[in-house]
Parts: structure tokens; C-alpha cells; sequence
């Protein structure tokens, strides 16, 4: 019996070294995550802190503020790698990292880096897809922006972002899906915006390929969405092509309403003079006329134009 008792003393003894040395252990590897810390090493603070964190957990009792401590410095070093990552364009690497931030997070009930990792991955996306458009890499772009979309649904301006990338890409239907995304989040002034240029695209092509009839009808769709002033210009223009005189008054005079200060405006003007002239207004052509009879351009023809109807 005596022997028995030794030999458990003896056992005690041992496991209560072994203990002590593993916390000595554990101990120093939380001293060396602390020390690279400092000096911004996270990979290697992360490596000791959770090994630290491990062998602490191993041990028990005598190393619960050793644990604590490694739980509340893991998930911000966690973070703060896929921060890194993303300073550095790593992307990829960063999402990973993001995702292992906030499952840690989670678990350690760290709610503010938690939420702080929840809320970066629109923003890298954001950030990613920034750049392709910068290097005009639209199909990389809208990968990126859809991604940040899908990381918060509720954001309209990252929809409108992402409507204008599909547009340059000719996918409309996406476009205007997306739009719709956009409205329903609180951006339908910018939507419709967007929309409305759209349908100028479409408007302008129609034109160019004499196509007037499509390019009037693209050009009336974009007109219900924004006042731009290019569709009513587009639809004056098909429309004279078509000998709808009357629409074509209608939609340039429209167009030097909203923009009276434009480049062709006084094009547009003795142009709207002859289409009142050909309908025998000959009291509107005079006023149009009469509004450029000074132009270098066309003020010679409009003071002959103004003479005839004078007769």
C-alpha cells in the first residue's frame, strides 16, 4: 500500500511538472505572438496566439486568463491579415481571410470585429472592381461588382455601379434588371438616369444604322425615364428624316429648352425655322429666324429667309 501511495505522489508530482512546463510554454508563445504584434508581424502573432490559445485549452483551469486573452486578441489580427490583403489587391486571399475573421469572431462573441469583417467584403469588392474599370477591364469589373452586390443587396449605388458596367458590356437586359434593384434600395433618380441613357444608346445606333422609326421609338422609351436632351435631339432628327415635321418641331424645340446653350443649338434653330416654313407657319419661322439672323453661319440665309416671308 505504501508503495501505491508513492507511486501516485510520484505521479502527481510528474503530471503537475509537465503541467507547469506547458503553461511556461504556452506563456512564452503569447510573449512571442505580443512581440510580433508589435512590429506588425500578424501572420506569425496569429501562428503564436493560437497556439498559445491551444495549448492553454489543453491545460485547464490554471490558464484561463491566458485563454481569455488569446481569444479577444485572435479575431482582430484575423482581421486585420485580410485587411493586408486587401491593401495589397489580394483579393482572393482576402475573402478567404474575411470569412475566417468573422467565423472567429463569431465564435469568440467579438460582435464588433465581427460585423467589421461582415461589412468589408462589399467594400474590397467595391475597391477591386475600381480598379478594373480603371484599366478598362469591364467583364473583371462586373465580377467584382457583383460579388459587392450580393455581400449587401441593400445597397443601390454599388446597383447603379453595376447597371453602367452591364451597359457598357451591351447586356441591357441585365441593366435594367439591376436598375430595378437600384430603385427598390433608394436610388430611382439615378436609375432612371441610367436607364434613360440606355435607351439614348439604343436611340443613337438606330439612327446611325437608318433605322428611324427604332431610333424615334428607343429614343420616346428614354424620354420616360429622364428629360435628356440628347433623345429629344435623336427623335427630332429621325423624325425630320422621316417627314414627321410636326413631331420633329415638337422634339427640337424640346431639346434647345433643355439645353439652349448647346454647341448646335443655333443649327437646330434655323432648322426648326424652315420645318414652321415648310408647314406655311410662317409667323413661328420668322421668330425662329429671327433668333439667328446674327449667327456667323446662318445668319446671311436667315435675313434672306426673313425678307421672303416680309413679302
Amino acid at each position: 500500500m505504501k508503495r501505491f501511495i508513492l507511486a501516485v505522489a510520484a505521479l502527481f508530482t510528474a503530471a503537475t511538472m509537465m503541467s507547469a512546463q506547458d503553461m511556461a510554454e504556452a506563456t512564452e508563445l503569447y510573449n512571442n505572438g505580443a512581440t510580433a504584434l508589435t512590429t506588425k508581424n500578424y501572420t506569425e502573432a496569429l501562428d503564436c496566439f493560437q497556439k498559445a490559445l491551444e495549448m492553454g485549452q489543453a491545460i485547464g483551469a490554471d490558464a484561463e486568463e491566458l485563454v481569455a486573452n488569446c481569444k479577444n486578441a485572435i479575431p482582430g489580427i484575423s482581421l486585420q491579415i485580410a485587411k493586408e490583403f486587401i491593401k495589397d489587391s489580394k483579393y482572393t486571399e482576402a475573402a478567404a481571410q474575411l470569412d475566417a475573421a468573422a467565423k472567429i469572431a463569431a465564435e469568440f462573441e467579438n460582435e464588433d470585429v465581427a460585423a467589421e469583417a461582415v461589412k468589408l467584403v462589399p467594400d474590397m469588392w467595391m475597391k477591386k472592381g475600381k480598379e478594373d474599370l480603371k484599366i478598362k477591364d469591364f467583364a473583371e469589373a462586373a465580377a467584382s461588382f457583383e460579388k459587392a452586390y450580393a455581400a449587401d443587396t441593400t445597397d443601390g449605388k454599388t446597383a447603379v455601379t453595376l447597371g453602367q458596367v452591364y451597359g457598357t458590356l451591351g447586356k441591357t437586359e441585365q441593366a435594367l434588371e439591376i436598375y430595378q434593384h437600384a430603385i427598390w434600395n433608394g436610388e430611382e433618380e439615378a436609375a432612371n438616369s441610367q436607364i434613360s441613357k440606355l435607351f439614348i444608346k439604343e436611340a443613337n445606333a438606330a439612327l446611325k444604322g437608318n433605322k428611324l422609326a427604332n431610333a424615334v421609338a428607343s429614343a420616346e422609351k428614354a424620354m420616360e425615364y429622364a428629360e435628356d436632351p440628347t433623345a429629344y435631339l435623336i427623335a427630332g432628327q429621325a423624325s425630320q428624316k422621316l417627314n414627321k415635321n410636326a413631331d420633329a418641331i415638337s422634339f427640337f424645340e424640346k431639346y434647345l429648352e433643355l439645353k439652349p446653350d448647346a454647341s448646335n443649338a443655333n443649327a437646330i434653330i434655323f432648322t426648326v425655322g424652315a420645318l414652321y416654313q415648310g408647314a406655311k407657319n410662317n409667323a413661328k419661322a420668322l421668330e425662329f429666324y429671327k433668333k439667328v439672323e446674327n449667327d456667323a453661319k446662318f445668319g446671311a440665309q436667315a435675313k434672306q429667309m426673313i425678307t421672303a416671308l416680309g413679302k
